[in-house]
Formats: structure tokens, C-alpha cells, sequence
């Protein structure tokens, strides 16, 4: 995979890489989670008082466990729905499209059996792209250059 740049979103500068645990379930399980999408990136950091938006270059070294998801597909869905019930996994990286908060009812509501997945689809629809790459191992982690930040707009 070829060296690219990544975005984090938060509210100060990000150089000391650490996975992050949160008590709330993310689509990719914990990690530290970053995305190709620059605006997307800002998007995340206007959530805070003080928005900035890190930068990094990666380059994803030999032997790492990488899953892609290049499309929406069932597998990605079915992979969120595990994640964010808790159950682990042992990739190094997880690679996808965002399951935003505009559609965050709709997992909700597909894992809990309310809606099929048929009526998953037909109501999902994303305003924009999304992606996320969210590095969930220590040693995924030394593919992160950092780069620097820069203060958003509020």
C-alpha cells in the first residue's frame, strides 16, 4: 500500500500516538482513528472548543494486518455491528467507510433486530463521504508520521 496522508480531528495537536479506549463503542473497535478526508477531519474537531486538525503520513509496513473495506458492503456492516457490540478483533488496521452520526440509529436499530437489511440499506445514505482508518494495534501505530496540526475555523 502506498504512503498517505491522514487526518485526526480533536482539540489540541496529536503527537503521542496511543490507542484509544473508550467507554463508547466505535464502527472499528478501539483504536486511534484518523481519515483520508480533510473536511471530515475538521468535522470532528469543531466538536471541541479549541478545533485542530492533526496531520500525518503513513506508510503501512509488511506483516501488518490490514482490513479493507472498500465499499459498503454486508461483511462492513456485520463487522461495525460486532465491534460496537464488543466483540474484539485481532487486525492491526481496519480501513472503511464511517457508519456517521446520521446513520448511527440505523446500526442501532439493524443490531437490535428493529429493521431488516434490506431496510438497513434502503435508509442509509450518506450527505457526503466518509472514511475512516483506525490503527488498533501498538505496533500499527510506528506507520504514523507525524506531520503537524493547524487551528480550524469554529
Amino acid at each position: 500500500m502506498p504512503m498517505m496522508r491522514v487526518f485526526h480531528g480533536g482539540y489540541r495537536p496529536v503527537a503521542d500516538l496511543k490507542i484509544r479506549v473508550g467507554r463508547f463503542r466505535k464502527d472499528f473497535g478501539d483504536g486511534f482513528y484518523c481519515t483520508t478526508i480533510r473536511e471530515q477531519a475538521e468535522r470532528w474537531s469543531r466538536r471541541h472548543s479549541t478545533p485542530v486538525v492533526s496531520i500525518y503520513d503513513v506508510t503501512i509496513f509488511e506483516g501488518l494486518d490490514v482490513l479493507d473495506f472498500p465499499t459498503m458492503t454486508n461483511e462492513w456492516l456485520d463487522f461495525i455491528v460486532a465491534c460496537r457490540r464488543g466483540v474484539a478483533h485481532a487486525h492491526d488496521i481496519v480501513i472503511g467507510a464511517m457508519a456517521n452520526d446520521r446513520i448511527y440509529n440505523f446500526i442501532n436499530d439493524f443490531a437490535a433486530g428493529s429493521i431488516s437489511r434490506e431496510q438497513f440499506w434502503a435508509m442509509m445514505k450518506f450527505k457526503y463521504p466518509t472514511h475512516q482508518i483506525a490503527f488498533c494495534t501498538e505496533r500499527s501505530l510506528k506507520c504514523l508520521t507525524f506531520i503537524g496540526s493547524e487551528v480550524c475555523n469554529a
